[in-house]
């Protein structure tokens, strides 16, 4: 019997090739086999550059307006909040966790009605994730919501800067009925900015409400599939710039997005639809929907 270190052993192996490595293995005889020749072909398979390797399905960098959406999504803004029911607008981050930022009592009532309709729309059927803002409003929304739907709290995801209310910079304190002349300046351009304050309060352009939505989606694209995942807004614009991105639609244009407190919307591939471009040469947009 020749050993596996003898000269004619390792010549009674078939030729070493690219090819050797696409062959199975039922087609080399077993006993022709040596730890020598193996190592060789393993050495050989490893290097050869032609050899085509069998894709890897990744979901990679996620893009808007995306090909599909691994996940069912449901956008709930928060019922009304205490600044709200003044009449004031109230988006400085700083008191984002304050008691005052928290739902009047016609905010409760609101938030109620949205988990209601969260279940009646079979959203939690199957258990579901909830990601709210860590604001005060945002986060008793989602608690209600749990309870209502049944949802174990370890499935609330507070989420700590990516759902920030949008920041209005100089309309800080002004009466919410001002949030038009905000839409107003967004249906020039998306990269125009509230006027900017002292306080601390962010001036933020709707570009930069796109950007931080969009690294929130990348994150639940990334993290789950096939799941239900209900986000909540401290405020309308988070939701509509949201929903313009997946969309397709012109973000300038956001506005008409609208959601009121307490409303409740699915995000699903199969909604989105047919976007035309209004006849107005003042929203002549042809990359949708980064338009400026």
């Amino acid at each position: 019997m020749l050993s596996s270190s003898s000269p004619a052993a390792i010549t009674a192996h078939p030729p070493l090739s690219p090819e050797s490595c696409k062959l199975p293995l039922s087609v080399i005889s077993l006993p022709q086999i040596t730890r020598r020749y193996l190592f060789k072909t393993l050495s050989l398979c490893l290097a050869a550059p032609s050899l085509s390797v069998a894709p890897v399905h990744a979901r990679g960098l996620f893009q808007m307006p995306p090909l599909r959406l691994s996940n069912r999504y449901y956008l709930v803004r928060a019922g009304e909040s205490d600044y709200e029911s003044l009449g004031i607008i109230n988006t400085n981050p700083v008191a984002k966790t304050s008691v005052d930022s928290g739902l009047s009592e016609k905010g409760k009532k609101q938030t109620v009605k949205a988990a209601l309709q969260l279940k009646s729309m079979g959203a939690c059927d199957r258990n579901c994730w909830l990601w709210p803002s860590i604001t005060q409003r945002a986060y008793q929304a989602a608690e209600i919501i749990a309870s209502i739907n049944g949802i174990s709290r370890s499935y609330i995801v507070p989420e700590y800067s990516f759902l920030d209310a949008r920041g209005l910079g100089a309309y800080e304190g002004k009466k919410l009925d001002t949030i038009s002349e905000v839409y107003a300046l967004d249906s020039i351009s998306m990269k125009t900015k509230p006027p900017p304050i002292s306080d601390g309060t962010p001036n933020e352009s709707v570009s930069d409400v796109f950007v931080r939505v969009t690294q929130l989606m990348s994150i639940l694209e990334t993290q789950y599939s096939e799941d239900t995942v209900v986000i909540v807004s401290p405020d309308s614009d988070n939701l509509s710039i949201l929903q313009a991105g997946v969309q397709g639609l012109d973000l300038r244009r956001h506005s008409e997005l609208y959601f009121g407190p307490g409303e409740v919307r699915l995000l699903d591939a199969d909604s989105i639809p047919v976007y035309k471009q209004p006849a107005s040469a003042v929203y002549k947009c042809t990359n949708p929907p980064n338009c400026d």
